[in-house]
């Protein structure tokens, strides 16, 4: 199928299930029911998704949800931010922004704050605002080669000068089932988007259906099942280096289901919820030493930061490797005073025993976007884990 005809399966499908809840797009999934008290049944109802990324977001932040569909994991977002905090949602499909749009301002009376907006736009070009480019060919229509040549300037102009989200303005992306459904052409644009819309420091939380081996032409070709997010599935490991492909760090499976939630010609699909964030400086660490070539030395003066273990040594993206008991020197000092990876590390402060210092934490990580465990996570159940789809 061409990206056309994918774009055009995709639209169908869920324009009717923003009519009418189609239950084979639905997963199972736990939410915090406190935050869907204030979010209408329609909402709920037509919402379609394999994890919850929202439990990842914290207080204050401007938070982008790619696909954001009804607006239930925008409305649950909206609470989670508070008044301080923004939430924008990014979808293509006309029908699914009306209903978003139409509940928007009963969720807003209910929490007291109206913080959210929804946009038209494809999410693998989130430059350009299609409703401002649907407002604009209404007075400019395109005729003939110079009307075509108009319009692709001023879509330039808008890509350069007004892009719908702008580079670097976003704390945390999220996207519930959605990657999938993009074009296979444009996966990689999708994720250059993702990187860019971060501001440094910033992450994506992403639930999305993978495969545990690589999906075949055959089925990439069935229209059900590209609607139905199987042919576009990543397979599961290649959905890991799209992220490190794009330039991202600390890249974390956060939720792996353990049954599959569809088998098609022996092949295991299955929800992963992965947090991966972008680096502070595109340079690594490097650029927080000196501009002279100066030993970096950690932000806090004073605290050695001590690898934990369980292995006896692991490389991050950077390619800096810790060693087990080993104090951290140098850029690895830097590097281990992240905060996505602080909590890997034992802190000692100069005048105190291990035991005494260790009790310290590398930083605050009582809101980390994750509590690591020695064990990988897991979920059982009939898709995504819990006993209710919504």
């Amino acid at each position: 199928m061409s990206a056309t005809d994918t774009q055009s399966i995709v639209r169908e499908r869920y324009s009717d299930a923003a009519q009418q809840r189609e239950p084979e797009l639905c997963c199972p999934v736990d939410y915090n029911a406190q935050f869907l008290k204030v979010i209408p049944q329609e909402v709920i109802d037509r919402d379609y998704g394999c994890g919850d990324p929202s439990k990842h977001i914290r207080e204050g932040e401007t938070v982008l949800d790619l696909g954001s569909g009804g607006g239930k994991i925008c409305f649950i977002a909206s609470q989670v931010v508070g008044r301080e905090g923004q939430v924008i949602g990014v979808d293509m499909n006309d029908e699914m922004l009306s209903l978003a749009r139409k509940h928007q301002p009963t969720v807003a009376d209910a929490i007291g704050h109206d913080n959210v907006e929804f946009r038209k736009g494809k999410i693998q070009d989130l430059a350009i605002d299609r409703e401002a480019i649907d407002a604009f060919l209404r007075e400019h229509p395109v005729t003939d080669d110079t009307s075509l040549q108009t319009l692709e300037a001023h879509l330039e102009t808008q890509r350069r000068e007004q892009p719908m989200i702008p580079d670097g303005s976003i704390d945390v992306v999220v996207s519930n089932c959605v990657l999938n459904l993009v074009d296979n052409d444009d996966k990689e644009l999708l994720f250059d988007e993702l990187f860019r819309v971060i501001r440094p420091g910033g992450r994506a939380v992403i639930s999305d259906i993978v495969a545990d081996q690589p999906v075949p032409e055959s089925m990439r070709n069935d229209p059900e099942l590209w609607s139905g997010c199987i042919s576009g599935a990543f397979e599961q490991s290649a959905f890991l280096e799209a992220f490190e492909n794009a330039g991202f760090e600390d890249i974390e499976i956060l939720d792996f289901q353990s049954s599959p939630w569809r088998m098609v010609a022996d092949i295991s699909f299955r929800s992963m919820t992965v947090i991966a964030y972008r680096p502070m400086s595109e340079a690594g660490t490097d650029e927080l030493a000196d501009e002279q070539d100066e030993q970096p030395v950690p932000p806090d003066s004073g605290v050695e930061r001590i690898y934990r273990g369980p292995f006896k040594f692991v490389s991050d993206d950077a390619g800096i490797v810790y060693s087990r008991g080993e104090v951290c020197e140098g850029e690895s000092a830097v590097a281990a005073s992240r905060s996505s990876i602080a909590d890997h590390f034992a802190v000692i402060h100069q005048g105190q025993d291990l035991d005494t210092a260790s009790k310290f934490p590398a930083c605050d990580v009582s809101n980390s976007p994750s509590s690591r465990s020695t064990s990988l996570p897991t979920h059982d159940g009939d898709c995504c884990g819990g006993s209710s789809c919504c």
